[in-house]
């Protein structure tokens, strides 16, 4: 008689390589006889860094999606004791600034999306309310009774708002028009979250006398008191769509925690703390894909730190700097460009010693120094292409080491360089872009033969492989754009510099092979940055404001937000490659020319199946 293993085979898969993972594998288990391990794919529940605020602070209102989250108001004691306006958006990878409030304020809180937004109340007792169209704050009708410290949820035309300083019950309906009191909560309290929306919520946690796990949930009529938070917490952070599944985050107890549990609609699970335990934070999104951002992580010492909690199959690594193989000699001033953080070319710069045309190759994890050297050219020069297609051109040399005056231009095959054709107009530290020596593009710099330099060029040119030809201008004449390059000869970012009178600028301008246009400027502005990718997905790095910074912000196309910041400060450095794998080498750091290389990878999301205990 045939045993259950040969009418029914083996219950549990035996194969020799992972399966391909995608949701139809979701609660499968099999054994990798490669590896000799059990797996199984499920969903996995964590929390991963996003990118910092512009502005620190807590007690700030916050609404939208994970993607599309908006904050609003709160304040930075240690910096001000004055309430802020200040209004940012979150687009998943980074914050950019926003319209402000009419009225600032702190312990407000908001309902609607990023782009159909509601905030109200606040510190005293205010019963302002103000709607958001994506730009603008307008004022609406007043909170029936003005309110701090309390929760909201819900959207633009039928929002919720619920307890309040000291320990109110008081239930509020905003239908698009005007705010009216509805059945109070069954405990009275401040510094709760409220999530889902105005016909089925839940408020939950906040302050009594201390901090509350009480958890009520709101059918657009009466509130019932359901099962408790297993943490008391107040000032906490939350997520979801209805009163059936939630996610809770942060908060006091009341020293700050990171704890985070899930709501199922009858109990609270403990899941994987926040990486940063804090209150007075805010929090939006789903159960599945929540976002939590400012807040404090002592009394004194308020946070921009932003935080993305998913469950879901896929382990999402979010983008980040890494340290890469230092460079053979430490420099500044020099040129580079890059395919990706995997395939780039560092040539020229000023060293300790005074001047170098080094050219040398990086593969990932090593550097390859070129027979051949950069010729003519030193340093302050602008450049273009790719790493066995380079142009240098228009800089310092040995004959002009100060004024970075000359007009030479050299191209790069992959092993030796050229010198062609100067350009039409000297300049020291021009900006440059192209994909090739064939398609290259000169634009500012300083244009005045003299130390210091006090001119800011706005000519531009462009090159076909043998001559420059003049072209319409920049709008606002810029210098010391660095020696890396993004974009092509027809979609080319200038990004910030500094003008005649050696200002800062932020402003950026877009060239579309015809003519500029002026675009959002940067949040920071900067000079001698790093540059990667394109014109619709740019990164920009370091630089100095001054002195060198750590800042890094993209630029989508429309509008910059801010990124994961480097490690070292530097600026003067060389740079290339995508938004998503760029590079940035050497540079000027305040401890003086260094060598230090870092990498950048964007944020991926893999479905990964999990090792199962077999013991």
């Amino acid at each position: 008689m045939a045993d259950y293993t040969e009418i029914k085979g083996n219950r549990i898969q035996y194969l020799d390589s992972d399966p391909t993972l995608t949701s139809a594998t979701e609660g499968q288990v099999w054994y990798n006889t490669a590896t000799g391990t059990l797996k199984g794919l499920t969903q996995i529940k964590a929390w991963s860094s996003g990118a910092n605020m512009n502005t620190k602070r807590q007690a700030l209102g916050g609404t939208g999606t994970q993607t599309a989250a908006l904050a609003m108001g709160g304040v930075d004691p240690a910096t001000s004791p004055s309430d802020l306006a200040v209004t940012e958006e979150y687009n998943g990878s980074g914050w950019s600034n926003g319209g402000n409030l009419n009225t600032a304020r702190r312990y407000l809180d908001a309902a609607g999306t990023q782009t159909a937004g509601l905030a109200f109340g606040g510190y005293i007792d205010l019963t302002n309310s103000e709607s958001y169209d994506g730009s603008t704050w307008t004022a609406t009708n007043g909170l029936a009774a003005g309110k701090h410290s309390l929760g909201g949820t819900g959207t633009q035309t039928a929002a919720l708002a619920a307890g309040g300083a000291p320990t109110e019950t008081t239930t509020q309906e905003y239908d698009g028009t005007s705010w009216t009191t509805g059945n109070g909560l069954n405990t009275g309290r401040s510094y709760l979250s409220l999530t889902g929306i105005q016909t089925s919520s839940l408020a939950i946690g906040g302050q009594t006398a201390t901090a509350d796990a009480s958890v009520e949930k709101y059918d657009g009529t009466s509130w019932t008191t359901v099962n408790s938070l297993n943490t008391a917490r107040l000032g906490l952070g939350a997520g979801g769509t209805n009163d059936t599944v939630a996610v809770a985050f942060g908060g006091g107890t009341p020293s700050v925690t990171g704890a985070t549990e899930e709501w199922d609609g009858t109990n609270w699970t403990s899941l994987t703390s926040m990486t940063s335990g804090r209150q007075y934070l805010n929090g939006t999104g789903t159960e599945s894909a929540s976002v939590g951002f400012g807040g404090r992580t002592t009394p004194s010492t308020p946070t921009a730190a932003t935080e993305e909690y998913n469950s879901s199959i896929n382990v999402i690594t979010p983008g980040a700097w890494a340290s890469g193989t230092n460079l053979p000699t430490a420099h500044n001033n020099g040129g580079g460009n890059a395919n990706s953080s995997n395939d780039a070319l560092q040539f020229g710069g000023g060293t300790p010693g005074g001047y170098q045309g080094q050219t040398v190759s990086y593969d990932g994890s090593t550097w390859t120094t070129s027979p051949s050297t950069l010729p003519s050219l030193s340093e302050q020069f602008g450049c273009a292409g790719v790493p066995t297609d380079a142009l240098a051109f228009s800089g310092g040399g040995p004959s002009a080491p100060l004024q970075y005056m000359q007009g030479t231009t050299v191209e790069y095959n992959g092993s030796t360089w050229s010198t062609t054709n100067n350009v039409n107009t000297l300049a020291g530290s021009p900006g440059g872009a192209g994909s090739a020596t064939t398609a290259g593009l000169k634009f500012g710099g300083n244009v005045t033969p003299q130390v210091p330099p006090t001119s800011a060029g706005n000519i531009t040119e462009e090159y076909d492989g043998t001559s420059w030809t003049s072209v319409n201008n920049m709008n606002t004449g810029r210098k010391d754009l660095g020696g890396s390059s993004a974009g092509t000869q027809t979609a080319a970012l200038a990004i910030s510099g500094r003008n005649a009178a050696a200002t800062v600028l932020n402003t950026t301008e877009e060239y579309d092979g015809t003519s500029w246009t002026g675009v959002n400027g940067l949040i920071t502005g900067r000079y001698k940055g790093g540059k990667s990718g394109t014109t619709s997905a740019t990164l920009y790095f370091g630089g100095s404001v001054p002195p060198s910074s750590t800042a890094t912000e993209s630029f989508d196309g429309t509008t910059w937000a801010t990124a994961p910041s480097i490690a070292s400060a530097r600026d003067s450095a060389g740079s290339g490659g995508t938004s998503t794998s760029g590079i940035f080498m050497g540079g000027n750091s305040p401890g003086g020319n260094s060598a230090v290389v870092e990498e950048f990878t964007g944020e991926t999301s893999a479905a990964t199946a999990s090792t199962l205990t077999t013991s």
